[in-house]
């Protein structure tokens, strides 16, 4: 259960990250590399039956959050400079990534539970 909401955490920071990009937010290339990384991520989550699987997820979660934290223009998304449609982008994006990285926690430790048992 815990692995299906980190996959959809990963889904959302994607859509969040295309809403950005499509709001005019500059990124550095085509396509937006946060979108790739997450759906990248979400994918791998997917297919993998490795008990760690779930970390990725919560990895790539923590990676954009932290991203976000240090960026310049983080926090003024967040709270509308940039404009509206950015701080929707932005406050779906850190939904998404957020969810990831607790749910990926979370089913990490229920996978080794599992294996243990």
């Amino acid at each position: 259960m815990t692995k299906n909401i980190t996959i959809a955490g990963l889904l959302v920071g994607a859509v969040g990250i295309g809403i950005l990009w499509a709001s005019g937010v500059p990124f550095p290339f085509y396509p937006p590399p946060g979108i790739v990384i997450l759906a990248a991520g979400a994918l791998f989550l997917a297919l993998s039956k490795k008990p760690w699987a779930p970390a990725v997820g919560a990895f790539f979660g923590l990676f954009v959050t932290v991203g976000f934290l240090i960026s310049p223009s983080g926090i003024p998304n967040l709270m509308g400079d940039n404009g509206t449609s950015t701080a929707v982008g932005t406050v779906i994006q850190m939904v998404g990534v957020l969810t990831a990285l607790v749910a990926g926690t979370l089913a990490t430790r229920e996978s080794y539970r599992k294996v243990s048992a």
